[in-house]
């Protein structure tokens, strides 16, 4: 198991350093200039060449990357020229043992996501702190409305096998797996927030905290997480609901299910006391990778509803071009993917002594 672990760690930080050079030499080529962006209406050529030095633009592109990796990665190495662009007094680390030497410094640190271009003197971490929770909670509510239902509903259809509220439901659920989430998104602001909100009270966009009409503070509104969690639920409630069937078809067909009938169980034990709890391995399966790819796909959903999280920003920051705030977004998407593979894995290993041999 120790060996295993420390294989699936090397995996992810190998996965983390590919998508960090996959979106850095991505974002390098898109057309424009940040430092215009930062300079607003100012048209400055010595104030252009300024931010190229402070922010390194005006180096080699390989160079650059290796600065940004140096950036990220916990053991950094930096210039004792204080006008160089290494020089650990230029950046705000957050350190934990530094090392001083003859040439250079060598710093432990948390990773550095450097400072966002479009809001001035507010580092990208402090941006995804503020923001990511937000995300969270919609990610998990969400998950948690797919789970509840999904499998309530694939347990009614697999009862009622080849019924008519098994085809009614199957149908559903592959009309949900085709709809596109933006799509979804759209009518159900549309149409709970605007068409029908005399009756259900809801608004078309708001997010968690809200500031009053006189502007004297913040106030949480729990009902705007309704309509974006039915939108992003709808596609993985779906996906649920017939792993959640399929599934426990098989298991009803095995014969220790057919032993425990004839040994008299009520169908209500051997359903949910035999049956259920070993069909439940590609739910977790499926539960953990939708889970993980909510972070990614929240991101119109929070910026169709006004959902103030990190799929918001990152929409505003390619906007304005706010390449750290980008980097450092899809970086932190992507660390939560690995680990809560990661934790998948831990669970598997407790609930299935199988994977343990």
């Amino acid at each position: 198991m120790l060996k295993k672990s420390a294989y699936k760690l090397l995996y992810s930080f190998s996965i983390l350093w590919g998508v960090a050079s996959l979106v850095f030499f991505l974002l390098s080529v898109l057309p424009g200039d940040p430092s215009r962006m930062m300079m607003g209406q100012r048209d400055q050529e010595n104030l252009r060449l300024i931010i190229h030095q402070k922010y390194g633009f005006d180096q080699p592109l390989a160079k650059q990357y290796l600065f940004y990796l140096n950036d990220l990665s916990p053991v950094s190495f930096h210039s004792k020229d204080i006008n160089h662009f290494t020089n650990k007094d230029n950046h705000s680390y957050s350190t934990w043992i530094e090392v001083q030497l003859k040439c250079i410094d060598i710093l432990i640190k948390s990773p550095y996501l450097r400072y966002s271009f479009v809001q001035k003197e507010k580092l990208v971490s402090s941006i995804i702190i503020d923001t990511i929770p937000n995300t969270f909670l919609l990610a998990i509510s969400a998950m948690s409305l797919a789970i509840i239902l999904g499998i309530s509903l694939g347990i009614i259809a697999a009862v009622h096998q080849n019924k008519f509220i098994d085809h009614f439901l199957s149908t559903i659920s592959v009309f949900g797996m085709a709809l596109p989430s933006f799509f979804a998104a759209v009518i159900v602001a549309w149409l709970f927030g605007y068409v029908l909100h005399e009756y259900t009270g809801l608004s078309m966009t708001g997010s968690l905290y809200e500031v009053d009409d006189y502007g004297r503070g913040q106030t949480r509104v729990w009902s705007n997480l309704i309509l974006p969690t039915i939108t992003l639920g709808i596609r993985p409630l779906a996906v649920i609901m017939q792993l959640t069937r399929n599934s426990l078809l098989d298991i009803l067909n095995e014969d220790y299910i057919r032993t425990a009938k004839a040994k008299g169980l009520s169908h209500t034990r051997v359903l949910f006391v035999h049956a259920l709890p070993n069909a439940l391995n590609p739910i977790i399966t499926a539960a953990s990778g939708w889970l993980a790819s909510m972070l990614a796909g929240a991101v119109f959903i929070e910026y169709i509803f006004g959902w103030n999280g990190i799929g918001k920003e990152i929409v505003s920051a390619l906007n304005f071009l706010d390449l750290p705030l980008v980097m450092g977004s899809v970086l932190t998407i992507s660390a939560c993917f690995i680990v809560i593979t990661l934790l998948t894995d831990i669970i598997y290993y407790i609930i299935d002594p199988r994977i343990r041999n």
